[in-house]
């Protein structure tokens, strides 16, 4: 039931981290506050398909 997904930056679109999340307990789309390296801050990273 976990799935692999990949975390890209909502700023710059860089897919900077890969995470897993459990799809029966959370069907909807993550969001996680990471930190960018690209733009040198911590931004919103949301998953992508």
């Amino acid at each position: 039931m976990r799935v692999e997904v990949t975390l890209a930056c909502t700023e710059c679109g860089d897919r900077n981290y890969i995470s897993s999340k459990n799809k029966r307990n959370n069907p909807e789309r993550i969001e996680m506050k990471k930190f960018c390296s690209r733009e040198n801050k911590h931004t919103l990273h949301r998953e992508t398909k």
